[in-house]
């Protein structure tokens, strides 16, 4: 397409004597109509920043080994399960780019059923659309799980005011207002009882359609929300929530059984180790982008043919949004009347898109995969694109595989069963020490993925790249890099090798 070009010539414009504003530089890049473009426009930005910041910024601060570190670690977090499951443990890790980060992440284990969820999301147009998902989605689809007996039980206890818990989360930092935390509370009730009121037998449960509908049904309260209050006047703060908009990626793992919905552009690949002792990455997730052309046949599908040159428009939707699913982003759902009487008050003109004829554009509905885990899935990474425009999954998945091996040399040796042979003892004792060759800079598997996402070279972790890539100032830093968000689940192979199909 013509715009491809353009792009170019217009970067290469900005950065022949780097005259022009940030912003301007950030349109520029908006305009590169695919990944590809992009981390090309961007490889050129870095080299040409690096060689004049110098004249144009002052010399930016190096930052010492442990500076580094530091900052690589400051979202860290690791949590192990004791219980038998197929899941031994998970690694999770931020680095923001944006201030604050429009990145969210929620992990926890199911109470009233089995297994456990873990989900990443992508915000975009502010934070709060991602932060409020990541606060309530896992929710619903805890609830979406629940036999009917079950779901009755959970009724009466909220009658009761004896609120039997659903999930045991872990690391949650997202704190909501009274105001709204009741807003929220009361929606989910009125979920939960109109999922009552339709669940007549287990028989029918189908796990794609409990993840889709608990994906749907958030979409649909935080719509409604936004428009209207219980004192019947408009909220600014949950129209803001539905003003943005985020993209997820949430897996639920139960013993051998994997799924994983996601509406957007975050990925979920699993680490297998083949026979050969040589790694291979299984992508679980199709991005919902324009170099999805599935994708972009469905949306063109459901608008008529005199606007399909308008719908996708230079590789984003009505030529404004890059990912084509997503929840919230209500100004690519709602009605026009909605947006001219209720929304442009308040955001202004640009909230009603060009050729805005036929909404909805966007849907929150996610593609649902199973997966059946064998002993030779080791792993499963979910991560924003902030890390995939870094590093192929490949990479990660050998990164993984890496620091698992360099990793064991962190911990005291332990026999995994009792009545070992001394064959597989030694065999244990051989790759103990062959990890003392690997042994990691950071016991946190995501953490590691960071520092050579960043810093990595075919030579090594490079320092300098590290420093400058993590003290850009802050209106310089999202040109170089998104904001990243990665979670990296471990299996327990011998529960997958015994525990039954």
């Amino acid at each position: 397409m013509g715009i491809v070009p353009t792009a170019r010539q217009m970067i290469n414009q900005c950065f022949r004597n780097f005259s022009v504003s940030t912003a301007e530089i950030s349109k520029c890049l908006l305009l590169a109509p695919c990944k590809e473009n992009f981390c090309k426009s961007v490889i050129t930005l870095h080299k040409r920043f690096m060689k004049y910041h110098s004249n144009k910024f002052g010399h930016l601060p190096k930052l010492s080994p442990q500076e580094v570190t530091n900052i690589l670690r400051e979202n860290e977090y690791s949590q192990e399960f004791n219980s038998p499951g197929s899941v031994k443990s998970y690694d999770s890790n931020q680095l923001a780019s944006n201030n604050p980060t429009e990145d969210a992440r929620s992990e926890a284990c199911c109470l009233m059923t089995t297994g456990m969820l873990v989900g990443v999301f992508d915000g975009h147009g502010g934070p709060s659309c991602a932060q409020v998902v990541a606060k309530r989605l896992l929710h619903y689809i805890a609830a979406c799980l629940l036999p009917p007996d079950d779901l009755q039980r959970y009724l009466q206890s909220l009658g009761n005011d004896e609120c039997i818990k659903l999930l045991e989360e872990y690391n949650d930092k997202v704190v909501l207002t009274e105001e709204l935390s009741e807003l929220y509370k009361n929606s989910f009730l009125t979920f939960v009882k109109e999922l009552s009121g339709t669940k007549t037998s287990h028989m029918d449960f189908h796990m794609k359609e409990a993840m889709e509908r608990a994906f749907l049904r958030l979409d649909e309260d935080i719509s409604r929300e936004a428009l209207q209050d219980q004192s019947g006047r408009i909220n600014i703060e949950t129209l803001t929530v539905a003003m943005s908009g985020a993209v997820a990626c949430v897996a639920h793992i139960d013993g051998p059984h994997l799924h994983i919905a996601s509406a957007g552009d975050c990925v979920g690949v699993i680490g297998v180790l083949n026979d050969g002792g040589t790694w291979v990455a299984k992508k679980l997730t199709t991005e919902h982008n324009s170099d999805n052309r599935t994708e972009v046949e469905r949306i063109l599908k459901e608008h008529p043919p005199n606007e399909r040159d308008t719908v996708i428009k230079m590789e984003r939707l009505l030529g404004q949004l890059a990912p084509l699913r997503a929840l919230g982003d209500f100004r690519y759902k709602w009605s026009r009347d909605i947006l001219n009487h209720i929304v442009k008050p308040y955001f202004g003109e640009n909230s009603l898109a060009p050729h805005y004829y036929t909404p909805p554009y966007l849907t929150a509905c996610p593609d649902v995969t199973h997966y059946r885990l064998t002993p030779r899935d080791k792993f499963l990474v979910i991560a924003s694109d902030g890390l995939w425009d870094l590093v192929s999954p490949l990479q990660v998945v050998r990164l993984v595989g890496e620091h698992m091996s360099g990793k064991v040399t962190l911990s005291p040796f332990r026999l995994p069963r009792k009545n070992m042979r001394i064959s597989e003892i030694n065999k244990m004792l051989l790759q103990r020490k062959e990890g003392l060759k690997k042994k990691p800079i950071d016991t946190n598997a995501a953490t590691h993925l960071l520092r050579n996402a960043l810093g990595g070279t075919e030579y090594g972790i490079d320092h300098g790249k590290l420093s400058q890539l993590l003290s850009m100032p802050e209106g310089i830093v999202r040109l170089f890099r998104d904001d990243i968000t990665i979670s990296v689940i471990y299996f327990d192979s011998e529960y997958l090798r015994h525990c039954p199909p």
